[in-house]
C-alpha cells in the first residue's frame, strides 16, 4: 500500500458454527452448535497474487473451510 507493505488488520470475534455429517470439524461435534473466540483478519493483496495468497491460507489454515472474501478496492493496490 503505497510505501508500505504487510499492512493488515485484525479483530477478535466469537465464530459459531454447527459441523454437518460428513465433516472433519477441527473443533467442535458433528451435528453439535459450537462458538469459539476466533480472529478476523483483514490485508491488501494485488489481484495478480490473489490466488497464490487464497491457496497459501487454505493451506495454512486448520478448517476445512476457512471464510474468505476477497473484495475489490476501487484504485486498486
Amino acid at each position: 500500500m503505497g510505501d508500505y507493505d504487510s499492512c493488515f488488520a485484525y479483530s477478535r470475534v466469537t465464530g459459531t458454527w454447527r459441523p454437518l455429517e460428513g465433516a472433519h470439524p477441527y473443533e467442535g461435534t458433528v451435528g453439535e452448535i459450537c462458538e469459539a473466540p476466533e480472529l478476523k483478519v483483514e490485508l491488501c493483496v494485488a489481484a495478480q497474487r490473489m490466488e497464490e495468497t487464497i491457496a497459501v491460507i487454505r493451506a495454512v489454515h486448520p478448517y476445512e473451510m476457512p471464510a474468505i472474501y476477497a473484495l475489490p478496492l476501487i484504485g486498486g493496490i
